[in-house]
């Protein structure tokens, strides 16, 4: 059985002139916004190459950035070409569990790993290359959505991920709630994303078997308090919860007041628990390092990674 201890290894950091493919695996993607991404991205000296599908949408399910299989063989090009040295996910919305299945992971784990960078909805495909492919990725902003555009500190956070980690090992939280639901302090590998996209996985071939001995890091949007009283107990029920480690709490935007939910549905598991992260669907998220060990204080609302998130 996987679980969130699964050791992964970590993609090389970029350098100007890096080459990044930028890949569609959920929704339509507007083209004005992709156009005003890729030149923040060339404005840090890189080189943006834009995936053939990442502006098609689906013919009979516009939710959709075309079809399954040509948006799973964006993604799988990309990241087994050796003159691609980063993938960046446009946007999210839905269909990445649509294609997940008609990846050929047996080729993509043959590939040297590169830094994967979405959240939302690429939920599904983090954890995907964490149980996988057993490679880190990040948790950050995407190259056409309006938070990465519009906000320096959602753009500067990802450049240093990206270009010095090593300067952006202390994550801090930065919300007015910050500090600790539950008080402590634990040590884990980071995982998670999108409660409902975690909760959407449980039972699926392939996918992790429990958060064990893990960093939970959990965020969503525009849920009523049911909802995300559901998915917490779905995941308490399958038993995914035993043996986490602690759980770091991201943005709730649209979402009914959680923190007496969220202190009823995980207060019991005996874990440290730290609020607003600053992750997520929020203004200026931070970029969250998956698959990296580090070490969480709920009370200082402190994440301390061992290593810096790329080599």
């Amino acid at each position: 059985m996987t679980s969130g201890a699964e050791p992964t290894r970590r993609p090389r950091r970029l350098a100007p002139g890096a080459r990044v493919a930028v890949v569609a695996p959920s929704g339509p993607v507007p083209d004005d916004r992709l156009q005003a991404g890729l030149d923040i991205l060339r404005g840090w000296d890189l080189d943006p190459v834009v995936a053939p599908h990442v502006l098609d949408v689906h013919r009979e399910f516009d939710y959709l950035a075309g079809t399954d299989a040509d948006r799973a063989a964006d993604l799988q090009r990309a990241w087994c070409d050796p003159d691609v040295d980063a993938v960046l996910c446009a946007r999210g919305g839905y269909g990445a569990q649509r294609m997940v299945d008609l990846l050929d992971w047996d080729a993509m784990r043959a590939a040297p790993p590169k830094a994967f960078v979405g959240y939302s909805d690429i939920t599904a495909l983090h954890e995907a290359f964490a149980v996988r492919l057993g490679v880190s990725t990040l948790h950050g902003p995407m190259v056409a959505t309006a938070d990465f555009l519009k906000n320096p500190r959602a753009q500067d956070h990802l450049r240093a991920t990206l270009f010095e980690p090593e300067t952006v090992r202390v994550i801090e939280a930065v919300g007015e709630s910050s500090g600790a639901l539950v008080p402590g302090t634990a040590r884990g590998v980071t995982l998670g994303g999108c409660l409902s996209l975690l909760a959407a996985d449980l039972g699926a071939v392939g996918a992790r078997g429990s958060a064990r001995g893990g960093l939970l890091c959990l965020e969503d949007v525009g849920e009523e308090a049911y909802r995300i009283d559901r998915y917490l107990t779905q995941l308490l029920r399958g038993g995914w919860l035993d043996g986490v480690s602690g759980i770091l709490l991201g943005s709730w935007s649209e979402c009914d007041p959680l923190r007496d939910l969220l202190l009823d549905r995980l207060g019991g598991l005996g874990v440290p628990v730290a609020e607003d992260f600053g992750f997520g669907h929020c203004a200026g998220a931070l970029t969250l390092p998956l698959g990296v060990p580090g070490e969480l204080d709920a009370d200082a609302g402190t994440l301390t990674l061992a290593a810096p998130a790329l080599t």
